[in-house]
């Protein structure tokens, strides 16, 4: 959405940046009197901070279902926050974010499940300890009980991030870009169809083909080439 970025409230003067709160209430007085002082820009995102701590303290007292079924919540609230066009300029697809939409799928996975084996507990709790940082298991450890789930979220983490990136060059047209999305969007389709039972390693080489695409937007030509490389590690790996 377009919003305008600069603020002044009307009961005391004070502004600010939309971009920084999030909030049209003034940061200094709470009043919701405010007025946008420059030109709309498209913006997507809101401040938001994964934080998973109050989780991951229940371990010792909760089973797994309800730590996953509430890790799950806890992501769903952070991610639909977030967006990647911020005062007009794209931002990547942060290694968090595609963290928590990780922990998202896996976590309500889990929390459905009757029984979970361990391998899939151990993973699921090696993405709880890191994910507020962006750290992940390594893909080959993914077990083959949460191959969907990955797959799911992988696709998901994409979808995301190609939304914004086709609003970014909807006013930025640029049309290499818009045809390595187009391609990089039907291997996404593909994922949902095969409902995420795909192989991770190829879910993976996605998301690193939509980041790169993102670098290669903002100015980073080699990136292009990188991005090209994964999808024809994918479609190597689908012949």
């Amino acid at each position: 959405m377009k919003v305008r970025g600069e603020r002044e409230c009307q009961d005391c003067g004070t502004r600010w940046r939309y971009y920084e709160t999030g909030s049209i209430a003034c940061p200094d007085c709470g009043s919701i009197h405010s007025v946008g002082i420059d030109e709309h820009t498209e913006h997507t995102d809101t401040p938001a901070t994964l934080d998973l701590t109050p989780v991951r303290s229940r371990i010792d007292t909760d089973t797994t279902r309800e730590i996953a079924d509430a890790t799950a919540e806890r992501c769903r609230e952070y991610t639909r926050k977030r967006g990647f066009i911020d005062a007009g300029e794209l931002r990547s697809l942060d290694p968090t974010f595609v963290a928590a939409v990780e922990l998202q799928h896996i976590g309500t996975h889990l929390s459905r499940e009757l029984r979970s084996g361990d391998p899939a507990e151990r993973y699921f709790y090696e993405l709880l300890g890191g994910a507020d940082d962006g750290d992940r298991p390594a893909v080959d450890e993914v077990p083959s009980a949460l191959r969907v789930p990955y797959g799911l979220a992988m696709a998901a983490a994409v979808d995301s991030y190609q939304r914004d990136v086709r609003t970014y060059l909807d006013a930025n047209p640029e049309p290499t870009a818009r045809q390595l999305s187009g391609r990089i969007r039907d291997h996404r389709k593909r994922i949902e169809a095969l409902d995420g039972d795909v192989d991770p390693a190829d879910a993976n080489r996605l998301v690193h083909a939509a980041r790169d695409l993102g670098s290669y937007i903002t100015g980073n030509e080699s990136a292009f080439v990188r991005a090209e490389n994964w999808l024809t590690g994918i479609e190597d790996d689908t012949v």
